[in-house]
């Protein structure tokens, strides 16, 4: 185990922490007709365009090819593995590799084409960040999965960028990046020789196609021996590991793997045996497969002992220093030179009559007024008025400067600014 302990300065290792909050805007809200311009590619906003500049400020970055990056060393482990693993008869890679998929997909991509019902809660305009109410930021990269499928790809990792309006601490960043791996097999590549048996089929002869208890077995074998391998080729073969069963619209049955590290279960991953009405939806017919997403975030910070998901969008070189090295499977356990005490502020108000009060557009504005000197957010406190029925909310805000203690004078300002744009934006009265 290599451990750098090389001292840096911090003043960039956290973007913006350097900064005052009048680098961040705060308009969240479009008009209808105005447009968005994501990625280069310009799209009409509408009522469900919720996606903000502090976002947007986030793409282009592709920290997984960034060279020397953690994430690119964490991608780079995983597809040569799968290169390994898996190979062709002339003895290349089975595998084709996409990582520059563009990020705004279709609703139909991110959720109906994976048989997300309409009505599931992951389709939330609070849980996601739309472009308009037909597309949107893809929430995972098994928005991919159909298309890929359908122009002809039976083997294929997709790594990108992805993108939720989720809660704020030190494991949680609304913007990750994860890795999809897709299996396609036909009767000939799950049976073999055996394939002419009128008892080896694909699929059971009665009701509608599910698949035979054969192929179900064969594939799991090869998708968890594929996994766990992955899992050991990281973190060491001495590393324990379970299988947990799981549920996804996607996939059945389905798992995920929990890694015991530092003494606690982790879940690492999930996947499953691709439901057949997902390869009906991309027109791919006779075959069968299994799929597994992973987040690189999750994997690194295990790996690397990075405690801190904020420090991935790091542009010091003290901190990109401590990954300069070819070999990507080189051990090395970052180094952190101080944690500084944090200052705490909490806001507590009364919440629109209307009921059009959402978390998480209070958290994009916190996010977006204190950018990455926010470590933590969490409610402390709900209650509603006896007598007027309205609700009132508390949050507890945490700010942390990673490498300076930060003044009460100088978050108060910060603070102030969460305050006033929550009032104007949200519709709530502090108290």
């Amino acid at each position: 185990m290599v451990v750098v302990t090389r001292n840096f300065h911090l003043a960039k290792l956290i973007p913006s922490l350097s900064h005052t909050s009048r680098h961040f805007s705060v308009k969240s809200t479009y008009h209808p007709g105005d447009q968005v311009t994501v990625g280069g590619r310009q799209y009409p906003s509408d009522h469900m365009t919720n996606i903000t500049p502090h976002i947007l400020s986030h793409m282009g970055r592709n920290l997984h090819l960034q060279q020397y990056h953690p994430l690119c060393h964490i991608s780079d482990r995983i597809v040569k593995y799968m290169y390994g693993r898996y190979l062709t008869p002339r003895g290349s890679p089975l595998f084709s590799v996409h990582s520059q998929l563009h990020p705004v997909v279709t609703t139909q991509q991110n959720f109906d084409s994976l048989l997300i019902p309409k009505d599931h809660v992951s389709r939330k305009k609070s849980d996601n960040f739309y472009v308009n109410k037909e597309q949107l930021l893809r929430a995972h990269t098994s928005a991919h999965q159909c298309e890929l499928m359908r122009m002809g790809l039976d083997n294929f990792l997709v790594i990108g960028d992805v993108y939720r309006r989720d809660e704020i601490d030190s494991s949680h960043y609304p913007v990750f990046h994860q890795v999809e791996g897709v299996r396609l097999l036909t009767k000939s590549d799950v049976y073999g020789k055996q394939q002419d048996m009128k008892e080896y089929e694909l699929f059971t002869p009665e009701g509608p196609p599910t698949h035979h208890p054969h192929v179900i077995n064969i594939l799991k074998a090869d998708l968890k021996d594929c996994l766990q391998g992955l899992a050991t080729t990281l973190f060491g073969r001495d590393v324990e590991m379970r299988w947990v069963d799981a549920y996804f619209p996607f996939t059945h049955p389905s798992w995920e793997l929990e890694v015991k590290l530092n003494d606690q279960w982790i879940e690492m991953l999930g996947c499953g045996i691709i439901q057949h009405q997902v390869l009906l939806n991309a027109d791919v017919e006779e075959r069968v497969g299994w799929a597994f997403g992973l987040g690189l975030e999750r994997w690194a910070m295990k790996l690397y002992q990075i405690p801190d998901i904020r420090v991935f969008w790091s542009t010091d070189p003290g901190f990109l220093s401590q990954f300069v090295f070819d070999d990507p499977a080189t051990n090395v356990n970052f180094k952190v030179v101080s944690k500084h005490t944090p200052c705490i502020n909490d806001i507590s108000f009364w919440l629109p009559s209307d009921s059009s009060y959402e978390a998480a557009d209070f958290y994009d504005i916190v996010r977006s007024i204190g950018g990455n000197l926010v470590e933590q957010v969490y409610l402390v406190d709900q209650f509603t008025h006896p007598h007027t029925g309205r609700t009132s909310h508390c949050y507890r805000i945490v700010y942390r400067h990673m490498d300076r203690i930060l003044t009460q004078e100088e978050v108060n300002r910060v603070h102030s600014r969460i305050e006033q744009e929550t009032t104007t934006a949200l519709g709530v009265t502090v108290r």
